[in-house]
């Protein structure tokens, strides 16, 4: 685990000259369009929907916990925070996984030339259609994206417990740069690996998405330049250390 999550992160070291000397910044104009499109959207419409899921757990727990009117301003700041707080990680999990299902027909083309000049060799492995891409993009994210908001909404919940809550931010980093990198790994894997074979795939190797996906993260807390940069760089490094990976163990 500690070797794949060292993998991924030194993979992050190389994607810049990958990038430079291959001149792929080009290719990722498109997929930072929409990666910044759709961040805008997410942002806005998780602006509008705190306030009004603050409002709705203060009226729950006022109708069923708190009929007494002292305190009232408390619940209600509370409520507001943890509202803000449950749309800000859905969000975030929603925007993730937006991006990486929408960007996977622009991002299959670029992980196949990193790996066709890692190997020395154009691949006889063809590119999918663009619908096909699509289409494998798609159902990667909905698989993930229901499988880490099942996760998440426990961990929400185990932080509103004293001194657990601290832990619990620990696990939402780890779980949503897991589904990061798993994502970041697929537009590769989709080449040489059937749905079912790449979950297989990454879920053998948690360490290299973990490792991957804790710079994803990270870049995301840069303010706008994160957003501009976060895919160059991510998938170019997933595709460096996943295809190290493929090649070594074929």
């Amino acid at each position: 685990m500690i070797k794949g999550i060292t993998t991924g992160i030194k993979a992050y070291f190389e994607a810049y000259k990958i990038l430079s000397r291959l001149r792929l910044w080009k290719y990722f104009v498109i997929p930072v369009v929409l990666c910044v499109i759709i961040f805008f959207i997410i942002g806005f419409l998780s602006y509008f929907l705190s306030g009004n899921i603050g409002n709705y757990i203060a009226s729950f727990w006022f109708a069923n916990f708190w009929p007494w009117d002292h305190g009232k301003d408390t619940i209600h700041n509370i409520s507001n925070m943890l509202g803000a707080l449950i749309v800000i990680v859905i969000g975030f999990i929603a925007f993730k996984h937006l991006v990486m299902a929408l960007s996977a027909p622009f991002i299959g083309p670029i992980s196949k030339i990193i790996e066709d000049d890692f190997t020395g060799v154009v691949s006889d492995k063809e590119n999918s259609s663009f619908l096909k891409l699509l289409l494998r993009g798609v159902r990667i994210a909905l698989r993930n994206f229901a499988k880490e908001l099942f996760l998440t909404l426990p961990i929400l919940l185990f932080g509103l417990i004293p001194v657990i809550g601290l832990f619990s931010t620990v696990l939402l980093f780890l779980l949503q740069s897991y589904f990061a990198g798993f994502g970041n790994m697929d537009p590769t894997l989709e080449r040489h690996l059937t749905y079912k074979e790449s979950i297989l795939f990454v879920q053998k190797n948690k360490g290299l998405a973990l490792g991957n996906g804790v710079v994803f993260v990270l870049f995301l807390l840069l303010p706008f330049l994160g957003v501009l940069l976060v895919l160059p760089f991510s998938v170019t490094a997933a595709t460096i250390a996943t295809v190290k990976l493929i090649h070594k163990e074929h």
